[in-house]
């Protein structure tokens, strides 16, 4: 009978350090106070050091190889080139949206490169929602660790533009044009 009180017990408090730890995580995840203590790392697997990029707009985009809206890799692209003095644009791709990003790094960027010619900055396959959730995409979500707004992301190609100084200024969903003034006009001179 002791063993089983004592296996009961073991049971137990392996639940409840294990809902502490995932609490833990979470509270961290959304006490993030500055998009420059965010790290990321690259497709490449190398840390992005976002801190580098004060002073410049950053357009993030969850990305996918296999969306109706992949095209707009073209038009990303043609941002990179034009704006590139004033904005950085990282693209996040993900396979949260009906499994349209189902290949490994290498894939990815080979798609990238030999379809778009894509030169913008293109980071690990990343969670944007969920348990799983990058704290990246946490802080762009929850208005919390913004101080601007909440959202959820509703489907690849979803933007967020942050400002200069590291400010969410807005997000733009799948159906805005990266080229679009909505996005262009905060950034364009």
């Amino acid at each position: 009978m002791n063993s089983i009180k004592l296996f009961s017990l073991t049971i137990l408090l392996a639940i409840l350090f294990n809902s502490c730890a995932q609490t833990e995580t979470r509270t961290e995840m959304t006490n993030l106070k500055s998009i420059y203590d965010i790290t990321i790392n690259s497709l490449e697997g190398n840390s992005i050091d976002l801190n580098s990029f004060k002073g410049k707009h950053i357009l993030f985009v969850n990305v996918a190889s296999k969306c109706g809206f992949t095209p707009q890799y073209k038009e990303l692209q043609e941002l990179h080139d034009k704006f590139q003095n004033e904005l950085v644009i990282i693209g996040v791709p993900c396979n949260q949206f009906g499994k349209q990003e189902p290949g490994n790094a290498e894939y990815i960027q080979a798609f990238c490169s030999k379809n778009y010619g894509v030169e913008f900055l293109i980071t690990e396959k990343t969670d944007v929602k969920g348990d799983q959730q990058h704290p990246l995409y946490s802080w762009l979500t929850l208005k919390e660790n913004n101080g601007v707004k909440g959202s959820s992301v509703k489907w690849n190609f979803q933007k967020y533009l942050v400002n200069k100084e590291g400010k969410l200024v807005d997000y733009f969903y799948s159906t805005t044009s990266p080229t679009s003034e909505k996005i262009t006009k905060h950034f364009a001179k």
